[in-house]
């Protein structure tokens, strides 16, 4: 039996087949180790290889806590999951409360030179595990990059925007730590995983 295909027909399994293939490949875009196609401004995408949960998963509709900020930002922690690779995840949604459009502040980088040099981000974010007397910093890539969500400037009023930023774990027997992030309030969260 012979199949024929008209040239409308091969173009539509063409097309259908470029489509299929972007979205696998989008699906499987997460960072992976491939640093040199990673995008220069993320909004919440963890940059792991896709091991975190996906944006339902292990969240309730409470957040684990609401940081304020100054000028009506509000940082609302949805999860923080340790990760069998030797890191945490923490995932938060960046909201601007206030009545009128507001500038992320610089100082959520921190001021570590090396962070310094890749732009806006939340690289001045860190854990505290009073148990064991230590202060996690943000995880950087091999060439210095922050492994958190990166270019967030302005954002409108009432505007929210997903965020992460992945630290080293502590030890497995330690579930609560003190997250802090530069002009914002800090506060006590859980880690699950």
């Amino acid at each position: 039996m012979s199949i024929r295909f008209t040239a409308k027909a091969r173009r539509g399994m063409v097309a259908l087949t470029v489509a299929a293939g972007l979205a696998v490949g989008v699906a499987g875009c997460g960072g992976g180790g491939d640093d040199d196609n990673k995008p220069e401004k993320s909004a919440s995408a963890p940059a792991d290889g896709g091991s975190n949960p996906s944006a339902q998963e292990g969240q309730s509709d409470q957040p684990l806590a609401e940081l304020k900020g100054s000028d009506g930002l509000l940082l609302q922690i949805t999860s923080a999951t340790r990760d069998s690779g030797g890191f945490v995840t923490v995932n938060a949604n960046l909201k601007n409360d206030g009545a009128k459009s507001v500038m992320v502040p610089g100082a959520v980088r921190g001021d570590e030179t090396e962070i310094l040099q890749h732009g806006r981000s939340l690289g001045g974010a860190t854990l505290v595990d009073s148990k064991s007397r230590k202060r996690y910093y943000v995880l950087r890539d091999t060439e210095g990059r922050p492994l958190t969500s990166t270019g967030i400037s302005l954002l409108k009023a009432g505007e929210s925007v997903a965020v992460f930023m992945q630290f080293p774990a502590p030890p497995a027997g330690t579930t609560d730590v003190e997250f802090q992030l530069p002009t914002f309030a800090s506060a006590t969260i859980q880690i699950s995983g």
